[in-house]
């Protein structure tokens, strides 16, 4: 049986859902955030949060430096072995010598002020959320580059 063509996902929803799949490869003990680049509705990269290429997870050390520090969620990002969704994503991107600028960014998270900061300089456009992230530097910045934040409930 045909469904109707009203019944499919809208755009934004069907990239957040390649955002949400691709969370679910992350190695984070505390969160699993999932990006996808997409540009004129192509995907171009996907990145997840993990240790990079050959350093141990942290469930393969025992545990989160972050737990046991009872760091809370958005401060001290230089005490965590992982980069972010959206770090690997752009890295990703640049290792495929592909453009990124003037792209969309699907985030299962507000990013971080640091990845907020690498989005506006890779020249992303526009970034869609499913969930916020207690970094308010990241929205202001985000605000003042002048890149839309759309928040995409399920």
């Amino acid at each position: 049986m045909a469904h109707k063509v009203d019944d499919r996902p809208s755009w934004d929803e069907y990239f957040m859902g390649m955002a949400e799949l691709t969370a679910k490869r992350s190695t984070c003990l505390r969160r699993h955030v999932g990006a996808v680049i997409v540009k004129d509705r192509h995907i171009i990269a996907t990145g997840y949060n993990g240790a990079p290429r050959g350093v141990a997870h942290c469930s393969e050390i025992g545990g989160c430096l972050r737990e046991e520090m009872n760091i809370p969620s958005g401060e001290r990002h230089e005490l965590c072995r992982a980069l972010h969704a959206e770090q690997n994503a752009i890295i990703q991107a640049a290792t495929l010598g592909q453009s990124i600028e003037d792209g969309d960014i699907y985030i299962t998270n507000q990013p971080c002020v640091i990845c907020a900061k690498m989005i506006i300089n890779a020249g992303i456009k526009r970034i869609v959320v499913r969930d916020g992230y207690p970094d308010e530097l990241a929205v202001k910045i985000l605000d003042e580059a002048g890149l839309k934040v759309v928040e995409l409930k399920k």
